[in-house]
């Protein structure tokens, strides 16, 4: 496994000859709260992990033992006048955005707290894998604000318009087994298991082909609320772009051959 240092909140981890990339949230003294420094190192950390071909899932982890994340630094935002919350406002969309345009699958572990920027991180994933101490929710409004880093676009899309509008007007914080019930989390797993068990999920992902993987998922969000015909072109797009790689015909050779692939990744 090799590590690389992303400012000095962020560390990328290398798994699986380095198929599987974790990305952590390592801030431990304040709880992954992100500030403008860290939000920069997330984007930098997504901006390589994207450009990376080798690279065929990312795992988003953290290395606080009780927090995921406690969303943005409010001590930091407070010290903040006017104008400069307008100038970081386009760095700590960054961050967001970095994690949620990355071309790969991704899976989040979060165990303890994932809270306003912190749950929207994990928000940004394909896939929520959550122990059994997690707490997520996204009190924004609490505080005078809204969730600002997807939270308003992402939750309705997981849960529904009705069930996120209730959950972001009250502002409350949910407990991991009723945000498996409710859908805001889709794996709940032992205490202490979710970033052993998204990088097992992530591996499982990651035996796949690369081009395939990432034509899937740019189908999945580009097709998302389309209506079915226009859906379907999506697809087919994305169907035409593998369909004559190098790794459609390694998977059929393979499969015909009765062996494991060999994907070429083009």
């Amino acid at each position: 496994m090799s590590e690389e240092r992303f400012g000095e909140y962020v560390l990328v981890r290398r798994h699986e000859q380095g198929h599987v990339a974790e990305l952590a949230l390592d801030r431990p003294k304040a709880m992954n709260a992100v500030s403008t420094g860290m939000a920069r190192s997330i984007a930098a950390a997504c901006a390589a992990l994207g450009e990376d071909r080798g690279v065929r899932v990312v795992v988003l982890t953290s290395t606080h033992e009780r927090a995921f994340c406690v969303g943005a630094d409010l001590k930091e935002r407070n010290s903040f006048s006017d104008a400069e919350l307008v100038r970081q406002r386009p760095v700590a969309r960054g961050a967001y955005t970095g994690v949620l345009e990355l071309p790969v699958p991704t899976v989040a572990a979060v165990h303890g707290f994932a809270l306003g920027g912190g749950f929207e991180l994990a928000l940004a994933c394909d896939v929520i894998v959550a122990d059994r101490t997690a707490v997520v929710g996204l009190p924004e409004v609490s505080v005078g604000v809204i969730p600002g880093g997807g939270g308003t676009q992402l939750l309705p899309r997981r849960v529904g318009a009705a069930r996120a509008a209730e959950l972001i007007f009250t502002a409350r914080r949910v407990e991991a087994a009723e945000a498996r019930e409710l859908g805001l989390v889709d794996r709940l797993v032992e205490e202490g298991r979710d970033r052993e068990e998204a990088l097992a999920l992530a591996a499982r992902m990651a035996a796949n082909s690369p081009v395939g993987l990432r034509a899937a998922k740019r189908a999945l969000r580009l097709g998302h609320g389309l209506d079915l015909r226009a859906g379907l072109e999506v697809e087919d797009a994305a169907w035409r772009a593998v369909a004559f790689s190098g790794d459609r015909a390694e998977g059929v050779a393979a499969f015909n051959e009765k062996r494991r692939p060999q994907w070429p990744g083009e």
